[in-house]
């Protein structure tokens, strides 16, 4: 099964994943592998297009703690 993530709160907000498993999984797009270069403040997960700033994940971990 492939999950395609266009954005942190769609990890946050899939009822499937356990809350360990999505905290791995936005680890994982907060983590320096997956900066932009030349731009440090945003990410980009494989194969995906779309960039996201790197508050935006780290808002999405936030959320899983509530």
């Amino acid at each position: 099964m492939t999950l395609a993530f266009h954005h942190p709160r769609d990890v946050a907000n899939r009822p499937q994943l356990e809350p360990e498993v999505k905290r791995v999984i936005l680890a994982s797009w907060a983590s320096d592998a997956a900066a932009v270069k030349n731009r440090p403040a945003l990410r980009r997960l494989p194969k995906s297009r779309r960039v996201v700033p790197i508050d935006e994940i780290f808002g999405a971990l936030k959320a899983l703690d509530r």
